[in-house]
């Protein structure tokens, strides 16, 4: 299995940015288009650095493209150029104004960098009060007038970070900017996106990309902060003997990282979580969006889903439009995206976006082509790979099906019939040996696991696994997909994670796979999700298990859009750990920031399904 790791959140625009964007003035950049450096005055007067590249021909104008950043925009000085430019190289061809920012705070800009900074909605002292809506709204009105050959149309990009950065500048929006492509953004960091999900803190993501990301800076600089060293490759091991969250500043980061200690400060959905939320302030959207994510990114998942959803919800009038493709995070930008470890999607999915979905919506809004329409989601359906144009999302005539965990670890669609002296599953929850995420652990967070081979998880005594027979038909989900659990501990605290898994044949059903004997038995992973589940019943306020009480744990994974073929099996396991892709709990009611290595226990987990306590997912089909 080939290996990546993100050590950076956004890491497909951080390293085409900072890896490729290296070479001297010359080649296609270099010749097409001249570059300036400014320092753009903001309300308040905090001055940002911005690199703008204008194209070389002046007999014409052109829409300005902007892209705000907190990982730089090198190459620094004027006479260096990069290697690519803007978000492809179809509209690199084509011809516009490309504007690259620092954010308020980082490398080159003035002021003070604040993660995920809140959007203020009752602003007083317009001279004071800023927020990314305000300092996006300045560089765009700066831009139209001072930049020459502008149309006075600006369109906005970014990928991750720069995608939040881009979703909250079409909020209040300036009246030039016209078109704006939020691409995996970060919404939400405590239910979905990045940090956590649904509680459950993402340990390496936010470790790796923070003890480097995070520290702070003192002055202006061209440089980025060194990567942190990890003394081994195994990451498993690493974290493991770290030990508990407390330990990583008395062992690793020396208390250097101030966001790390906001976030152990922060073990709760509270006001500084809230904050932070950028869904409730997507009101009153005034230019076009299209919103874009991957089905296997390991990052932004959520945020592309929802930021979307909280557009068509807030701003019904808005042209507003997703795109979701088999992408891992930020694939979709520059490389073909025909596969993901071992599985293929048959084409050259990124690609075809670029050209046919991407190019066409800045065309439309900013250079008034009248010769592209897009549905409103363009959808990728994995297991038979093929693009889908819905009307919307989900789509319609999709029903609900219950599918239930029943004994012999079976799944049925039918409720399960009683059977004496068995109404659950059982297995121990060791924090010791937690379950691992994926066969092979790198150092940081790897993007493999959103479609990796379940097999070695299947094996585990504390994992447990259910089954349907092979499918007669095709199956088809399309939507979120519903999670709900009747469980008991023996602890005070327990995670829940449950996965979703479409089990190959043994014999091959296709050529592709008779090429490929990998993919036989193969059980993919299409989505897994856990739960912390002190915060069943809310993230704010969390409560501890009654030991040996029967308990319902629900919530709902990401959406899919995956065909189980005719042939396959359906698969759900459950678990509860997913080391270190999740921080262990101690299985004891607590702020695990706080944990120590006495408060570990194991714990005896169930999972009930009789009738009268079922457990079950419950799966969009399409009818």
């Amino acid at each position: 299995m080939r290996s990546y790791v993100y050590r950076f959140a956004a890491v497909g625009v951080l390293g085409f940015i900072l890896l490729s964007l290296l070479s001297a003035q010359s080649g296609f950049v270099g010749s097409r288009y001249s570059k300036h450096e400014y320092l753009i005055p903001m309300r308040d007067g905090v001055k940002l650095f911005t690199a703008v590249y204008i194209p070389r021909d002046d007999s014409r104008k052109y829409p300005i493209m902007l892209h705000r950043t907190p990982y730089g925009v090198a190459p620094y000085g004027e006479s260096n150029y990069p290697s690519q430019i803007g978000p492809s190289d179809e509209l690199a061809a084509e011809g516009f104004i490309f504007a690259y920012q620092d954010v308020r705070g980082r490398m080159m800009s003035e002021g003070e960098f604040v993660n995920m900074r809140p959007y203020k909605p009752n602003k007083k002292e317009l001279d004071k009060d800023i927020d990314e809506s305000t300092d996006a709204y300045d560089t765009i009105d700066w831009l139209i007038h001072n930049i020459p050959n502008n149309n006075g149309k600006v369109g906005m990009w970014g990928i991750s970070y720069p995608g939040f950065y881009a979703a909250a500048g079409m909020i209040d929006a300036h009246p030039a900017l016209k078109a704006v492509s939020p691409q995996a953004p970060i919404a939400d960091w405590f239910i979905g996106d990045d940090f956590h999900h649904n509680g459950a803190f993402f340990l390496p993501h936010a470790f790796g990309f923070l003890a480097s990301f995070g520290r702070p800076r003192t002055e202006p600089t061209k440089q980025f902060e060194p990567p942190f060293v990890f003394p081994t490759q195994d990451g498993y091991e690493f974290y493991l003997r770290m030990g508990p969250l407390s330990e990583a500043n008395a062992k690793y980061l020396k208390n250097e990282i101030p966001f790390w200690n906001e976030i152990m400060a922060h073990p709760n959905y509270d006001d500084f979580w809230q904050s932070r939320n950028l869904r409730p302030h997507l009101k009153n959207i005034r230019p076009a969006v299209m919103t874009v994510g991957g089905w296997f990114d390991a990052e932004d998942l959520f945020g592309a889903l929802n930021v979307y959803q909280a557009v068509e919800a807030s701003s019904p009038d808005a042209y507003n439009i997703l795109v979701m493709g088999p992408w891992y995070h930020g694939a979709w930008s520059r490389s073909s995206s025909g596969y993901l470890g071992d599985v293929s999607f048959g084409s050259d999915t990124g690609g075809f976006y670029r050209r046919e979905i991407e190019y066409p919506f800045f065309m439309r809004f900013l250079k008034d082509s009248e010769n592209h329409e897009l549905p409103e989601a363009y959808i990728f359906e994995t297991g038979i790979n093929a693009w889908r144009k819905e009307t919307r999302w989900p789509p319609e005539h999709v029903s609900p099906r219950k599918l239930f965990f029943c004994s012999g670890g079976t799944l049925s669609w039918d409720s399960c019939p009683d059977v004496a002296g068995k109404a659950f599953d059982e297995y121990v929850s060791d924090p010791a040996k937690p379950v691992p995420y994926i066969e092979e652990i790198a150092q940081g967070m790897t993007r493999e696991y959103m479609a990796a081979d379940q097999r070695f998880a299947a094996r585990r005594p504390d994992v447990l696994t259910f089954s349907t027979p092979p499918l007669a038909n095709d199956i088809s989900i399309m939507g979120a997909v519903g999670v709900s659990l009747s469980v008991s501990t023996t602890g005070t605290d327990a995670d829940f994670v449950v996965k979703l898994i479409d089990v190959y044949p043994d014999e091959p059903d296709s050529d592709y796979y008779s090429a490929n004997s990998k993919m036989r038995g193969y059980q993919q992973l299409v989505r897994g999700e856990p739960f912390r589940g002190k915060f069943r019943n809310s993230f704010s306020r969390p409560e501890p298990f009654v030991p040996g009480k029967i308990t319902k744990i629900e919530y709902v994974m990401p959406d899919i859009a995956h065909t189980f073929r005719a042939g396959h099996r359906i698969m759900v396991q459950a678990q509860s750990s997913w080391f270190p892709l999740i921080d262990r709990n101690p299985q004891k009611f607590m702020d695990i920031p706080k944990a120590k290595e006495s408060d570990f226990r194991k714990a005896t987990q169930r999972v009930f399904h009789s009738r009268s306590d079922p457990s079950f997912i419950t799966l969009p089909c399409q009818d």
